[in-house]
């Protein structure tokens, strides 16, 4: 299958717009084989963040409108509202979990490297980091083993 650009969605589109990013990033939903180039994980990092961003202000926003504080004065409680407000910043982070997954996996594959690394990122503040700086790494040609 192609897209508008005549990339195949087998091959990594280099240069992608964030509207190509975006749209990759749904239509590749559970794909870990193959490749991501930077700018299409770049791309849909940033509309994650923003719109994650969004969802949390939305959802303290709901929260603190139906929050109220205790007869002491010294605990904030919360209402109903408080998980009425946290369902689209649930199912937001549910919804993406899985492509999210794929898509780094497609990302460290471009760089030639397994998509298990993905785990360092597990090991506390060195594995972020270095998980960060595969995600920055330029493509290297070698990952072409990866695609299928």
């Amino acid at each position: 299958m192609s897209t508008a650009t005549g990339t195949p969605l087998s091959q990594p589109l280099y240069g992608a717009s964030i509207g190509q990013a975006v749209s990759r990033f749904f239509k590749k939903y559970a794909t870990f084989s193959g490749r991501a180039s930077r700018s299409e994980f770049w791309w849909w990092y940033l509309v994650f963040a923003v719109v994650t961003g969004v969802l949390y202000a939305i959802a303290a926003a709901v929260g603190a409108a139906g929050a109220t504080v205790s007869d002491d004065g010294t605990t904030l409680v919360y209402g109903p509202s408080f998980w009425l407000g946290s369902i689209p910043y649930i199912a937001w982070g549910l919804a993406t979990v899985i492509p999210w997954l794929a898509l780094a996996w497609r990302r460290l594959h471009d760089t030639n490297r397994s998509g298990w690394w993905y785990f360092i990122g597990l090991v506390p503040v060195v594995g972020a980091i270095i998980l960060i700086v595969f995600f920055l790494l330029p493509s290297d040609p070698v990952g072409a083993r990866f695609d299928r």
